[in-house]
């Protein structure tokens, strides 16, 4: 495959919902709002706000509503939510949220220790969800989690990988994030599920969300650049452990992704600046130093 990128790259900041949701450290609305309020600012286009799930499940995302009520919103961005059922979804309508989005797993070890619950089963369950949102005309995202290896099975096969996204993309999502969940793929691995997934699916309709547990996310972000994908999801400041390996990190930070973006040339529309102010007031608030290396490098305490 020849070296050829893509001149534009659509940054998907999962921080505020994916990242939070893994941080141990309570979080409160208002700085929450502050943190979505900057990351807009900084010129993030796509902001995943917020999950409506049971706050029984998720207790960090409860207050969900009031922060999509607090933002001061972006006419171009767009500010989503996770929604696992229909309840979720009518809460998101609510709220306010402009898009939302629904979550299937690539290993079924996974989806039965998770959900309870095959593949399949799972991904029926958002029928309603499909169905409601198409009748309100709200676009639906979908996630594919453990594209790369899964904490109970190990190895997931590429297939399985581009199965799951077909199964999503016909039900009428707009677009499917490849998750590697635990971080333990490489690029070699990356390249062999792209290549199965691209078989389905074109790279307009794909994203990469790759953690960094084990320091491959760049690495594997690189190979996604190369299969012409050009939408990442990342995570300010590197939030969000990994609920699958104690004391490893867990999104790869937004900081990162665009400094390797910037050297590249890739433009895209986020200042560095104003995102390393989210990084440092988000870092502030949970009392740990960022992960990302270029925060570390400039010297955001």
């Amino acid at each position: 495959m020849s070296k050829s990128y893509p001149d534009k790259v659509s940054i998907v900041e999962v921080g505020p919902r994916d990242g939070l949701q893994n941080e141990k450290a309570q979080v409160s609305t208002a700085h929450k709002i502050a943190l979505v309020n900057l990351l807009a600012e900084a010129g993030l286009k796509r902001i995943e706000t917020g999950s409506f799930v049971s706050p029984k499940w998720v207790p960090q995302m409860a207050d969900s509503a009031a922060v999509f009520a607090g933002i001061t919103r972006k006419p171009v961005a767009v500010y989503s939510a996770l929604t696992p059922n229909i309840k979720g979804f009518d809460n998101a309508v609510a709220a306010g949220a402009d898009e939302v989005a629904v979550f299937g797993a690539a290993s079924e070890a996974f989806s039965q220790k998770n959900i309870n619950c095959s593949i399949a089963e799972s991904l029926e369950r958002f029928t309603p969800v499909m169905e409601a949102a198409k009748a309100q005309n709200i676009r639906v995202r979908g996630y594919v989690s453990c594209v790369l290896g899964c904490p109970y099975e190990g190895d997931v096969s590429p297939q399985s990988v581009a199965e799951v996204t077909r199964t999503l993309l016909d039900m009428g999502c707009y677009e499917v994030s490849l998750g590697d969940t635990i971080g333990t793929g490489t690029p070699v691995k990356t390249a062999a599920m792209l290549a199965a997934v691209l078989e389905v699916a074109p790279a307009s309709a794909l994203a990469a969300h790759f953690h960094d547990t084990y320091g491959q996310a760049l690495a594997n972000l690189l190979v996604a650049l190369e299969h012409g994908i050009s939408t990442i999801d990342s995570a300010v400041a590197g939030l969000g452990g990994c609920p699958y390996a104690q004391g490893a990190s867990g999104n790869v930070a937004t900081e990162d992704v665009l400094y390797m973006l910037n050297g590249m040339g890739i433009d895209t529309g986020v200042s560095m600046d104003i995102l390393l102010e989210a990084t440092r007031h988000i870092s502030g608030v949970i009392q740990r130093p960022p992960v990302s290396k270029v925060a570390v490098a400039m010297g955001v305490k």
